[in-house]
């Protein structure tokens, strides 16, 4: 993807700087994502990523710094402030519950329900239909979605809170290490997942992941963290495989990190 310089990002992050007492979690943070972007946030355990992505999440406030949502800066505090301004996050745990329906895993708390309160009636055909039509969307065909969350593959449930999050309004898409933990297929069709996301047009995507090669065939940005600051930036196409591995591991050689195993 070229970034079309005309188009403003549809988040940009300055100088973002969080402490926790005396520790500094990120010191001088700077991002930017632009609708139709994949954009892969990378480095080591401890470099940040996780902090990072719960202050735009709102579940951390930032220290110092600024953050922009269409060009707009934005203070938000809770989750919910975030989701409200099209921040939609996808955290490894999911937060699904496979004892019951792919439809209630999918409105999980918004139901559609017809009467006053507590007390309406809830829509279940609609919202299967919206359920169906939503993961569709974004390459996942539903025959039956009343059953159980329990009974789809790890890719599946990886795209229903995918298509959660945009259907309830993200349009920018944090994903915190989506294919962890799943088997090489399943690993593939989360991958076709965010890639018919991205064909949207719409959304910009955060991609938090420790698979280099992953990144690479998805991503078309890097940047990367190491200890809580920004060590490198680039197009795709600007870093080679060797760019990559060294920046993953804290701007280490390779050739360094091989010692190390020989010591």
């Amino acid at each position: 993807m070229t970034i079309d310089s005309s188009k403003k990002p549809l988040i940009e992050i300055t100088d973002l700087v969080k402490k926790f007492g005396n520790f500094t979690a990120l010191n001088g943070v700077s991002l930017d994502v632009y609708p139709g972007e994949v954009h892969a946030l990378l480095g080591d355990n401890g470099a940040g990523k996780s902090t990072l992505i719960k202050i735009l999440s709102g579940v951390h406030p930032a220290t110092s710094g600024k953050i922009y949502v269409d060009s707009q800066e934005v203070k938000f505090t809770t989750p919910r402030q975030a989701s409200d301004l099209g921040i939609g996050t996808v955290y490894q745990d999911l937060a699904l519950n496979a004892l019951t329906s792919v439809t209630r895993n999918f409105f999980l708390g918004r139901e559609l329900k017809k009467g006053p309160g507590p007390f309406g009636i809830m829509q279940k055909k609609e919202m299967n239909e919206i359920t169906v039509i939503e993961m569709a969307k974004i390459g996942i065909d539903i025959s039956d979605p009343e059953q159980p969350v329990g009974t789809m593959s790890g890719g599946q449930r990886q795209t229903l809170a995918i298509a959660r999050a945009i259907y309830f309004g993200a349009k920018i898409l944090i994903l915190d290490e989506p294919t962890s933990a799943l088997g090489q297929k399943q690993q593939m069709e989360v991958l076709k997942t965010i890639k018919d996301v991205q064909k949207l047009g719409h959304i910009a995507i955060i991609l938090i992941t420790h698979n280099e090669i992953h990144a690479r065939l998805i991503s078309d940005r890097y940047t990367f963290l190491s200890l809580g600051e920004v060590i490198g930036r680039g197009m795709a196409e600007e870093l080679g495989g060797d760019d990559i591995k060294r920046l993953m591991a804290g701007g280490a050689e390779i050739g360094d990190l091989r010692k190390e195993l020989t010591n």
